[in-house]
């Protein structure tokens, strides 16, 4: 696990600057400016929540963990599936997916 994601999931989380749940995400799809997706989610939701991400041009991180490792590295006691930051500036962005790759 990537030490920048972790401790941006943590400051985002802290900040109530993003959406958890890939229901929720679908919703506030456009507000979004980066998608992190765990190995789990569903091949319903992911086939959506990807193909919405494409049309509106919000690239996705994928996690390598299950959901249950990532509401553990967000300090959440339940399962999350797919979260959505809102306010990450473009260089954030972009660190964030060359440090994943």
């Amino acid at each position: 696990m990537n030490k920048l994601l972790q401790k941006t999931l943590r400051d985002e989380i802290k900040e109530d600057r993003c959406v958890l749940g890939a229901r929720q995400v679908l919703q506030s799809l456009n507000d979004s400016k980066l998608l992190v997706i765990s190995r789990s989610v569903p091949d319903r939701y992911m086939l959506k929540i990807t193909e919405a991400a494409k049309s509106n041009s919000v690239p996705t991180i994928k996690f390598d963990g299950t959901s249950v490792a990532l509401g553990r590295l967000c300090g959440r006691q339940f399962r999350i599936s797919t979260i959505s930051f809102n306010s990450l500036t473009d260089d954030g962005v972009a660190s964030l997916i060359n440090e994943s790759e």
